[in-house]
C-alpha cells in the first residue's frame, strides 16, 4: 500500500510503499477513499522536519537537557547514535480519514465489512483503527463531506469546554479550517460569533457563513472591535484556534473578555500569560485536548473500554458522531470549504509549498485496490539465503537502536522484519538490507527457510510468539522477559520439550567484557553482590507498568540482574524477598530492593530505583568475594581492589549486546542459539515472578 511519510531527519515528504497492516482484536482494517490534510498541524510537522539540527534543538529545549544528561552517563558517541536513530524514524501524516471496512478484528461488535466509516486514520490506502476511534457515516453524507469529521471534532471539543449558551458572544481567533468549523457550530448553538484572521479569503468565507469577521491588518484592533460589538461588555468566551508563536494572542483574548469570561486554547500559541490580565477579571483558561475524553487513554482507544455515557456524555467517538449528525442535518456545511481534490499520487501538489499554501481544505482521493498485500520485497538483492536465516518480529526502539546495529556487524542473514503498521519495519529493512517487510508474523513462522525467530515485541506477546515458534520447530531468541506469569512459562516449557528448536533470552549483560572480567576474577565462589539500577522515571500511563502488557519493571528489566547473580555465582536462585517504598509498597515495582539467596550460599541485593538523578550512572554492580572487591560502573569502567594484577578496565559503554548477537549469529549457523543454559533461563524467570509474589505477601518466597 501507499502512505505519506515525513522524515524528521531530511525534511522530505514521500509517498512510501508499505505492507498493509494486519487486523487485530478490537480493530478495523479500512480501505481509504478520502483523507483530509490538516494544514496547520501538518505544516508544523513538515517545517520541523526541514529545520536544521540547531533549529530543532531550539524548538525542544527540554529534549536538549535529556541529551546532555545522556552524554554525561553514556558518552557522546552512543548518545549521538541514539539521537540520529530517533530522527530517522519516519512520521506518518494525517488524521482525517474516510473509507470502507474490509476486515473486523475479534471482539468488534459495532461494525461489519462494507460499512462506511470516518476515523482518525492517516494518509494511507489502508488504515488499522480501534473501534472507539471510528464512526458510521450516514447515507446522505458524501465521502468528501465525511472526511471533515475528525478535524471538526477538535473544534467541537473546544466548544464543549467553553460551554456556550444561547445568546452569548464567542470570539474565534484564527479562521483556518478548525476555526471556520468551530464558528459555524457556535452559530448553530445560538451564539453571536466574532472571528478574525490575517487572511482576507478566510475572512470572506466566515462572513458568508454569518460570522462577524475581520482582518486586524486592515486597521481593526481586535480588542476594540470586540468591545464595540458587545457594548463594552466583552466576549463571554474566546476560542483560540490560531497557530502562531506570538504571546500577543493570549493577551488579546484576556483583554477582550468580560469579567469571568472563559478562554479555551485549541491551537498552538505563545503562552506568556499576564497575571494582571486574568486576575482582575477572574478569567478561566483551559487547553483543549484533541478530539475529547478518551484521547491518549489506552484503555479507551486500544482496549475498547468505553466511558459510561451517564458519567462522560461526550467521548471522542461521540464527538465524531455529533459532527456527522450536524453535517447530515445541514447545520454544518463543509462543501464550500474544499479548496482542492487531489489524487494521492499527486501529494506534492499539497506538500510542495505547504508553508505558503492558502488552501482551506485539501482532500486526497484514493483508487480502489482489490487485494491488500501484508508483505513487500524491499531488497531484491538479498533474496538468496543459505544457513542461519533470521526473521525479526518487532521493530521498536530496541530493534532499531540496539539489535540491528549489532547484527549489522555480524553479516547476519535477515530475511524478514515484522512491524505492526509496516512503517518502522520498512524503514529498517531499507537501512539494514533486509529482504522483506511484513505485518504478518505468521508468514515468517510458516517460512521453512527461516531458522531463527527473534522476538522484540511488547512483553505480553512474548510467550505466545515463543510457543508458536517452538511449535514450528524454530530456534528462538526473545528479548526479556520470557513470559509474564507462571501459566505462560509452563506452556513455554511444554513446547520446548516437544520442539527441535532451541531458546535464548536476551540477558545481554552477562556477555559484557566488564561482567566477564568479574566472572574470571571471582570464579563461582560464594559472594555478596550489590546491584543498583538508577532506572529513571517512566510515566504511570506507559504500557511497561501495565501488569498484563508490560509486566512491570521488575519482571521487565530487573530480571537482568537476577540473571547476573546466577551467572556470577554459578548457582541458581533459591529464594527472594522484596521491599518497596511508598504508602502502598505492594503496588510499587519502580522503587524496590530485592534480597536474593543463591543455592550455593551466595547472597545479593538488587536496588531498582526510578527516583534518582539522570546525571548519575544508570547501573552499578559491586561484588565482594575472597577478600576481593570489584566495582562495575555503568558498563564503562570496572575497578578491582585486592585483585592481583588487575586494577581497572575501561571501555566505551558496552552492555554486551554486540558480543551476544555476534555469538547468536555464529551459533545459529551451527543449528542452535542455546548460549545460556535452559534451566538458568527458567530459574531467572521464576525468580522474577517470585519477587512480585513477595511484594504482595511481604515475605520471603522460595523459587520453585
Amino acid at each position: 500500500m501507499k502512505q505519506i511519510l515525513q522524515s524528521f531527519k531530511t525534511g522530505i515528504t514521500e509517498l512510501a510503499e508499505l505492507p498493509t497492516p494486519t487486523v487485530k482484536p478490537g480493530q478495523l482494517l479500512i480501505q481509504t477513499t478520502r483523507s483530509l490534510v490538516s494544514l496547520g498541524t501538518e505544516k508544523m510537522l513538515v517545517e520541523f522536519g526541514k529545520a536544521s539540527l540547531i533549529q530543532k534543538a531550539r524548538q525542544q529545549p527540554h529534549k536538549v537537557k535529556m541529551v546532555l544528561d545522556k552524554i554525561k552517563t553514556e558518552g557522546l558517541i552512543p548518545t549521538l547514535e541514539t539521537v540520529f536513530n530517533k530522527l530517522e524514524q519516519p512520521l506518518p501524516l494525517g488524521y482525517c480519514n474516510v473509507g470502507k471496512v474490509i476486515k473486523v478484528g475479534e471482539g468488534v461488535i459495532d461494525f461489519k465489512v462494507g460499512d462506511r466509516v470516518a476515523s482518525n486514520g492517516q494518509h494511507a490506502e489502508f488504515v488499522l483503527i480501534p473501534q472507539n476511534l471510528a464512526a458510521h457515516i450516514p447515507d446522505n453524507i458524501s465521502d468528501d463531506e465525511a472526511v471533515f469529521t475528525v478535524i471538526g471534532s477538535i473544534g467541537l471539543q473546544g466548544i464543549r469546554l467553553i460551554n456556550p449558551t444561547i445568546g452569548e458572544t464567542i470570539v474565534v481567533i484564527g479562521l483556518g479550517l478548525i476555526g471556520l468549523l468551530s464558528a459555524e457550530m457556535l452559530i448553530a448553538n445560538g451564539c453571536k460569533v466574532i472571528g478574525y484572521d490575517l487572511d482576507d479569503s478566510k475572512v470572506e468565507i466566515a462572513n458568508s457563513k454569518g460570522i462577524i469577521a475581520f482582518n486586524p491588518l486592515k486597521g481593526n484592533d481586535p480588542v476594540n472591535f470586540v468591545n464595540n460589538k458587545t457594548n463594552n461588555i466583552g466576549a463571554d468566551g474566546v476560542l483560540i484556534t490560531a497557530s502562531a508563536k506570538t504571546h500577543e494572542i493570549i493577551s488579546q483574548a484576556a483583554n477582550m473578555s468580560r469579567k469571568r469570561g472563559r478562554i479555551v486554547l485549541v491551537g498552538v500559541i505563545g503562552l506568556n500569560i499576564s497575571r494582571a490580565d486574568f486576575y482582575e477579571k477572574e478569567l478561566s483558561f483551559q487547553v483543549s485536548c484533541s478530539y475529547g475524553p478518551g484521547r491518549y487513554d489506552d484503555n479507551y482507544e486500544f482496549k475498547g473500554i468505553d466511558y459510561p455515557l451517564p458519567f462522560v456524555r461526550w467521548t471522542e467517538k461521540r464527538n465524531f458522531e455529533t459532527i456527522l449528525q450536524l453535517i447530515s442535518s445541514g447545520k454544518l456545511v463543509v462543501k464550500d470549504l474544499i479548496s482542492e481534490l487531489v489524487p494521492l499520487e499527486d501529494f506534492n501538489k499539497v506538500y510542495g509549498d505547504i508553508g505558503n499554501s492558502k488552501s482551506i481544505a485539501s482532500i486526497f482521493k484514493y483508487k480502489e485496490i482489490n487485494s491488500p498485500k501484508h508483505s513487500i520485497v524491499v531488497n531484491k538483492n538479498n533474496s538468496k539465503f543459505t544457513k542461519g536465516i533470521i526473521g525479526i518480529i518487532g521493530s521498536g526502539n530496541f530493534t532499531k537502536m540496539t539489535m540491528l546495529p549489532a547484527l549489522k556487524k555480524t553479516k547476519a542473514n535477515i530475511k524478514y522484519i515484522v512491524s505492526s503498521g509496516g512503517i518502522n519495519g520498512t524503514a529498517l529493512a531499507k537501512k539494514y538490507n533486509i529482504s522483506q517487510s511484513t505485518t504478518d508474523y505468521e508468514l515468517v513462522l510458516d517460512d521453512k527457510d527461516v531458522d531463527l525467530i527473534m522476538i522484540t515485541t511488547r512483553h505480553n506477546l512474548h510467550a505466545e510468539m515463543v510457543i508458536k515458534a517452538l511449535n514450528k520447530g524454530k530456534h528462538v531468541f526473545v528479548e526479556k522477559p520470557l513470559a509474564l506469569n507462571n501459566d505462560e512459562l509452563k506452556e513455554i516449557e511444554e513446547s520446548y520439550k516437544n520442539s527441535n528448536g532451541s531458546l535464548m533470552v536476551g540477558f545481554n549483560r552477562r556477555f559484557s567484557p566488564h561482567i566477564l572480567k568479574i566472572k574470571s576474577t571471582v570464579a563461582d565462589a560464594q559472594m555478596n553482590i550489590v546491584a543498583t539500577m538508577n532506572a529513571g522515571n517512566i510515566p504511570a500511563n506507559v504500557w511497561v507498568h501495565d501488569m498484563l502488557i508490560g509486566g512491570g519493571r521488575i519482571i521487565g528489566e530487573a530480571c537482568h540482574y537476577l540473571d547476573l547473580m546466577v551467572f556470577l555465582s554459578g548457582s541458581k536462585i533459591k529464594s527472594v524477598c522484596i521491599n518497596a517504598v511508598g504508602e502502598n509498597p505492594s503496588e510499587n515495582t519502580d522503587n524496590a530492593s530485592i534480597l536474593v539467596k543463591m543455592e550455593n550460599g551466595s547472597s545479593g541485593v538488587i536496588n531498582y530505583f526510578s527516583n534518582g538523578s539522570k546525571s548519575y550512572s544508570k547501573e552499578r554492580l559491586e561484588v565482594f568475594s575472597q577478600e576481593k572487591v570489584l566495582i562495575m560502573d555503568n558498563f564503562i569502567k570496572t575497578s578491582g581492589y585486592g585483585v592481583k594484577g588487575f586494577s581497572k578496565l575501561k571501555t566505551k559503554l558496552d552492555k554486551g549486546h554486540k558480543a551476544q548477537f555476534g555469538q547468536i549469529v555464529k551459533k545459529i549457523k551451527q543449528g542452535s542459539v542455546d548460549l545460556i543454559p535452559y534451566d538458568e533461563l527458567i530459574n531467572v524467570t521464576k525468580a522474577s515472578f517470585a519477587a512480585i509474589q513477595s511484594l504482595k505477601e511481604g515475605s520471603w518466597v522460595t523459587v520453585d
